[in-house]
Order: structure tokens, then C-alpha cells, then sequence
């Protein structure tokens, strides 16, 4: 079955490769339709390694997933063959603590689509459990689909921040996860977003948003845009979604009395935090990793059309061109958002 493999540091090869097809009677086997490619993937291309997780041998990329269910077990009775489905990659240990306290997103055993030693999905199929497939509404094409993933990380963010109708949220990077989680907070309440990034193209898909104020803060401190959309109180959630370390030198500044920052983007290494300011204005600090029990969520959000996902689908490239679309991606043009790749 061809796939695309990760052979080795910015190599990449579209080539036969042996993956596991059996379908246990709790799977479903899913030919893929549309895959998406995630920031993970370029950083592993590009680098090799995310943290403790390197890539040591050749390995099929791809976690943002939808397709099409081919073959379902015999215990599976929510899905039927033909039907239109995403796929959470992450899959945990059933009976783990983590899992039973309905947190199975943190998981030390999860194995997770496209991380090492783990294949992903870009292949012709994949056998997945049905516990974790969802069945697309009629209304949500494949690419929708196959970018419920990031949209996941977004509302999960949002879901941490307890966010309450008419706050005032801050979104630090306009990238595909601060975008996504942009459109979270606006669903989950927020009366309006300040969303900051260095790029003015990643800022100018939320041009024409009345409930989005964009600042490029190569131009503009973020704290003083901050103060005067606040008169000077703060926001009442922060969203770090670019992962830099520079993002954590005014953090706090940006946190009204009583409001909550939440970390979304993994910075490089140890950051600089004011545990005393977060203190004396009780500031709560919330993290993220990953998603749980939201995937049916942002496909109702979507469904509904409260969260449109489609003007952020910059580009797709054939499965055939698959490697060209990597090489596009870890060009990190201004203008893209998410591309994807459509099997052939």
C-alpha cells in the first residue's frame, strides 16, 4: 500500500509500505479522502524530532484525517460502510486513570497518528476504532472534516478558559491553531477577539470580522493595544497559540484582575512567569494538550455554520504530489493557513 513515508530529514518518498489492515470487531477500516498537514508534520520533517520524540525510522506522517468507512467489525453498530467520517487520532489506554477520569487526552500511553514510533494516516487506509470515529454531517465536506482536528486544540482552549458570553479575549498567533483558536472563543462567548500575530497575511483572513481587531505587533506593542480596547483593564482570557518565548515577556499584562490566561503553543524551553503578578491579581493559568470529548462538538459547530473553517483551507495538492506539498508547507508562505493533500 503506498503511503507517505518519512524516511529521514527533509526526505520524504511516496513508496509501498506494509501497515497493519486487520479489523479487530471494535474497528473500522476507512479509505482516506483528505488528510491535512499539521505544523507536527513539517516540524518532524524539518527536524526530526518534537522533544523526547524522535524519529528513528522511517515513518508515515498525516493525523488530520477524513474518509470514507470500507469495512466495520462486528461489534460496531454506530457506523455502516459508506459512511463519511473523521478520525481522532489519538487513541489511549482504555482502562488507564487518566482515561477513566475522562481525561484520556493525557494518557502516557496514548498512541498518537504520526508520532514516533507511531504511523499516521497518509495512506490509502487506515483501520481505526469506532470509539473514535465520527460520521460527518451531510452538510460538512472532507476538508471540513479533516480540519476538526486543529479546530479540537481551539476548543479545548476555549473549554479551559470557562469563558462566559461578552468576554474579551486575546489570541497571540494567527497561525492554523491560533485561528482555530480564534473561531473558538468568538463560538464560546467571547464579544470580541484581539489577535495578534507578525504576519500580516495570517491576520488578513479575519479581515472584514467585526468581532475580530487584528494587531501586527511588529508595528504595535500588544499591551497597548490591549489597554486601549479595555480602558485599560485587560482582557479576560489570553490564548498563547504561537509557542514563542518573546510571548511571555507581557503574558500577564495582557490579563485583566480575575482573568485566565491559557497556554496553547509549546514554546522551545523554559519561559520567564511572574508567579507574584499572577497572585496579587488572581490570575488563573490554564494549559492545553491536545483534546477530549470535543471532536463531536466542533462537528456540530461546524455543522451549524457558528464556526466556518473553509477560508482557512489555503491549498490542496494530489496524494501523487504529496511531497511537493510538504516542501510547500515547510516553506512557511505568508498566505497559508492549512494546506492539504486529496488522495489520488
Amino acid at each position: 500500500m503506498k503511503a507517505l513515508v518519512l524516511e529521514a530529514t527533509r526526505r520524504i518518498a511516496l513508496r509501498d509500505i506494509d501497515l497493519p489492515q486487520a479489523v479487530g470487531p471494535r474497528d473500522v477500516k476507512i479509505r482516506i479522502h483528505t488528510v491535512g498537514i499539521c505544523g507536527s508534520d513539517v516540524h518532524y520533517y524539518t527536524h526530526g524530532r518534537i522533544g523526547p520524540f524522535k524519529v528513528e525510522q522511517p515513518m508515515v506522517l498525516g493525523h488530520e484525517a477524513s474518509g470514507t468507512v470500507i469495512e466495520t467489525g462486528a461489534e460496531v453498530s454506530h457506523l455502516s460502510v459508506g459512511d463519511r467520517v473523521c478520525m481522532e487520532p489519538g487513541i489511549p489506554r482504555f482502562d488507564s486513570p487518566a482515561t477513566l477520569r475522562g481525561m484520556y487526552n493525557l494518557d502516557p500511553d496514548v498512541r498518537f497518528w504520526a508520532t514516533p514510533p507511531v504511523h499516521g494516516c497518509l495512506t490509502a487506509s487506515v483501520v481505526h476504532p469506532a470509539a473514535f470515529t465520527y460520521r460527518l454531517p451531510d452538510n460538512v465536506s472532507f476538508a471540513e472534516g479533516a480540519i476538526v482536528e486543529p479546530l479540537s486544540i481551539g476548543l479545548q482552549a476555549a473549554t479551559k478558559a470557562k469563558m462566559k458570553p461578552g468576554d474579551t479575549a486575546v489570541v497571540i498567533g494567527a497561525g492554523t491553531i491560533g485561528a482555530m483558536t480564534a473561531l473558538a472563543a468568538l463560538a464560546g462567548g467571547a464579544a470580541r477577539v484581539i489577535l495578534a500575530d507578525v504576519v500580516p497575511a495570517k491576520l488578513a483572513h479575519f479581515a472584514g470580522n467585526p468581532a475580530v481587531t487584528t494587531v501586527d505587533v511588529s508595528r504595535q506593542p500588544l499591551a497597548d493595544a490591549v489597554r486601549a480596547a479595555t480602558q485599560g483593564w485587560g482582557a479576560d482570557v489570553v490564548f498563547e497559540a504561537s509557542g514563542s518565548t518573546g510571548a511571555y515577556d507581557s503574558l500577564l499584562d495582557l490579563v485583566c484582575p480575575g482573568g485566565c490566561a491559557v497556554l496553547v503553543g509549546m514554546p522551545p524551553g523554559p519561559v520567564p512567569l511572574d508567579v507574584v503578578a499572577m497572585q496579587t491579581r488572581e490570575i488563573r493559568l490554564e494549559s492545553v494538550f491536545r483534546y477530549a470529548n470535543i471532536f463531536p462538538r466542533a462537528l456540530a459547530l461546524i455543522s451549524s455554520g457558528m464556526i466556518d473553517v473553509k477560508p482557512f483551507i489555503s491549498r490542496k495538492f494530489a496524494f501523487s504530489d504529496g511531497v511537493k506539498a510538504f516542501e510547500e508547507a515547510a516553506g512557511g508562505h505568508p498566505h497559508d493557513v492549512k494546506i492539504q493533500i486529496e488522495m489520488d
